[in-house]
């Protein structure tokens, strides 16, 4: 997951891109993506906003001379070749050639995206009129960071019935009843309801859990009545989860498909898989006064499945 990233967006007619850049693992990576039209990227530039100093400029088709931002000369800190113009005999095959939808990954010699505040883009074979582009984007976006999705508690399973009951397994509550007549297990006063919190709290020495005694993995929120609802589940691959990262894991691909964890009550298909560890569709019920009372006496209504699919995008990489 990128630790930090900025966006640069082009648009001309016949010709859209947008510049991703990101950090990851402590490297750097820019991911040019066409959004409409076609080019070949030859070579990338890049600088921050001080446009004094000697300009970084490559020789030939591939320099960058006559591009402005704005009413300002650019002063380049990094100019990088890619390609010499012309798709030559590998036509459209062309490493470089990028049509609506792909994505080229460059790897960047830099320490910080800081350095980085102007991006620049010398391609031929473009969609323009013109049919090449001395490309000069500034302002980048910088995106927000998603909020994690919280949950009003999360089931531990360990014994499920045939039908799906919940038999046996370990409730966490967000919030600590008042009073709490039934002891209920919940997070410590002011911890986010964040699964990976749940999940520590799990695994403490307050509650002692044991991953490989588990089953399934119940996530529960609230419904647009305010009754609490299931969610979905993690089912637990054979042997069970073997530590933390791999249920983190088999958790972050099951929330994949939301577009607003935080709000939307879904059900994830069960062709979802988690390291070995299916999603499935869950309805509610409960057999027993101890479990009722597990979940604080609140009745829960099935919910109704919704399925979540993820797009494959078609991408090449090309690592410099």
């Amino acid at each position: 997951m990128a630790d930090h990233s900025k966006v640069f967006t082009y648009e001309e007619d016949g010709l859209s891109y947008s510049v991703t850049m990101y950090e990851e693992g402590g490297e750097f990576f820019a991911d040019i993506t066409v959004i409409d039209g076609a080019m070949d990227v030859n070579a990338v530039y890049f600088g921050d906003d001080d446009f004094s100093g000697k300009s970084e400029m490559l020789k030939g088709p591939l320099n960058m001379k006559g591009a402005h931002h704005g009413e300002e000369d650019v002063q380049w800190d990094n100019a990088v070749a890619l390609s010499n113009p012309g798709l030559g005999p590998e036509g459209e095959d062309k490493d470089t050639y990028l049509t609506s939808g792909d994505t080229l990954t460059l790897s960047l010699d830099i320490d910080s995206l800081d350095e980085i505040d102007v991006f620049g883009i010398r391609a031929t074979s473009t969609t323009t009129e013109e049919g090449s582009i001395k490309a000069v984007t500034g302002d980048p976006e910088e995106p927000e960071e998603p909020e994690e999705p919280i949950f009003e508690k999360v089931f531990f399973g360990e014994e499920f019935s045939e039908s799906g009951d919940l038999l046996g397994g370990t409730f966490i509550l967000d919030e600590e009843p008042d009073p709490n007549t039934y002891n209920n297990v919940a997070l410590p006063e002011g911890t986010e309801p964040t699964f990976e919190n749940y999940l520590d709290y799990f695994l403490s020495d307050e509650v002692g859990g044991d991953l490989s005694s588990i089953e399934s993995i119940v996530f529960y929120g609230t419904n647009d009545e305010g009754n609490p609802e299931e969610l979905f589940q993690i089912d637990a691959p054979d042997g069970g989860f073997q530590d933390a990262e791999e249920v983190l894991a088999a958790y972050d691909d099951a929330i994949s498909g939301y577009e607003d964890p935080q709000t939307s009550v879904q059900t994830i298909d069960n062709e979802a898989d988690a390291n070995g560890g299916n999603v499935d569709d869950v309805s509610q019920s409960y057999d027993g006064e101890d479990l009722i009372a597990a979940i604080s006496m609140e009745e829960v209504d099935e919910a109704e499945a919704e399925q979540a699919s993820d797009v494959e995008e078609d991408e090449f990489e090309l690592l410099l």
